[in-house]
């Protein structure tokens, strides 16, 4: 497993590969950093890299580059892979409820219902941060909850894409700070 850093306006990013896909992206102090990948080797050079380095200039630069121009592999079990494909259908600068998702994903799997906590659980342990947009999801009072990358951070991001944040807030307390 490889690794590369990337300085953000966030924070310092580190992004893992295995050489050919895009297995991970941290903020420097995100909760579950690195995963369960093992040891990461520098290796800045790499095709993966570059393209990933490229997607997040774009991105900070204002452009709305997708998800899917890069080849990721974000490792995780079945449900937590169909949360990570719905993160990714969120468009850029709007946001969706964790009972939203819980929604989508219980009928496009022909169930009643799902939890949104376990949505919350899936989201939480993203370990593609920005690129996979699990910083675009917020509680259905309009909270910002539940961000690995910390509540500041998720405000950065939802405001350089442009969320009106009036009606977004941090909570005073809870688990899911």
């Amino acid at each position: 497993m490889y690794a590369t850093n990337y300085h953000a306006p966030v924070g310092e990013l580190t992004l893992a590969s295995d050489g050919e896909k895009l297995l991970g992206l941290w903020i420097e102090g995100q909760k579950y950093f690195g995963g369960n990948l093992g040891e990461l080797h520098p290796k800045a050079d790499l095709d993966v890299f570059v393209q990933g380095k490229g997607w997040l200039d774009r991105y900070f630069a204002g452009a709305r580059p997708a998800p899917c121009a890069l080849p990721l592999a974000p490792m995780g079990s079945p449900f937590r892979q169909a949360v990570w494909a719905l993160l990714c259908e969120i468009p850029y600068g709007q946001v969706v409820t964790y009972g939203g998702l819980a929604k989508d994903l219980a009928q496009q799997q022909g169930r009643e219902s799902m939890s949104s906590q376990a949505i919350g659980g899936a989201v939480g342990h993203n370990p593609i941060s920005i690129i996979i947009p699990c910083h675009r999801v917020v509680g259905s009072d309009g909270s910002l909850t539940g961000y690995a990358g910390g509540m500041e951070r998720k405000r950065q991001l939802l405001a350089h894409e442009g969320v009106d944040l009036d009606c977004l807030f941090v909570p005073k307390g809870g688990t899911a700070l």
